[in-house]
């Protein structure tokens, strides 16, 4: 089995995106919901990127934004992965020229892999928690038996992670990738370096 790829998510400086990247991360999330407490502005995402060296993917997430509203960050910004995480339909995800993954929060009931049929342009599916009101980063884990053993998208499994849970999900979901955000801070938005490579050894190990 193929190493499983991991993305540090909620970052907003450049030193803890420096510290994911040194631990291994493969992949770091800038977050542009204005309502997050992980937001960032266009100003700390272009200074954030600039300090990153080859080969680690940025990934900016988007709730329910305009079209109008994400052509000017994609304008000003040098994304290389959408990330959507609201209540976009496929054909919201669609005409930007570059790759995107859906985010969906898993309840009981639901069909994944019917959802992973209609997102079927997106590069993967990233499985979230369920919380009302709340489209991401609550940090509580969701019951990883509701994901079936075979989907056919690339799976990225978030929700709750963190250093003591990460290598158990692995092993129950096999996921292609993992995303954690709260599960490697010190406060909302300001990221631990000590959590960051434990978890990213958990992930490693697993």
């Amino acid at each position: 089995m193929s190493a499983v790829r991991s993305k540090i998510c909620g970052i907003t400086r450049i030193e803890d995106a420096l510290a994911a990247v040194e631990a291994g991360a493969d992949a770091i999330g800038l977050v542009f919901y204005a309502k997050s407490p992980r937001a960032v502005t266009v100003e700390q995402a272009r200074a954030i990127i600039a300090a990153l060296p080859p080969f680690i993917t940025t990934v900016g997430l988007f709730v329910n934004a305009t079209r109008g509203e994400l052509n000017e960050i994609l304008e000003a910004v040098p994304l290389d992965l959408l990330q959507f995480h609201g209540d976009e339909t496929p054909a919201d995800c669609e005409g930007y020229s570059r790759p995107w993954i859906k985010a969906l929060r898993v309840r009981p009931g639901d069909d994944l892999e019917a959802s992973c049929k209609a997102y079927a342009k997106a590069s993967g599916i990233l499985l979230d928690t369920y919380v009302a009101g709340v489209p991401g980063g609550t940090g509580e884990a969701f019951d990883w038996s509701l994901v079936p053993a075979q989907l056919s998208k690339p799976i990225i499994l978030a929700g709750g992670l963190s250093a003591a849970n990460v290598a158990q999900a692995i092993a129950q979901v096999h996921p292609y990738a993992v995303d954690v955000s709260g599960g490697v801070e010190q406060g909302k938005g300001i990221k631990d370096r000590q959590k960051i490579e434990a978890f990213m050894q958990a992930v490693r190990s697993a």
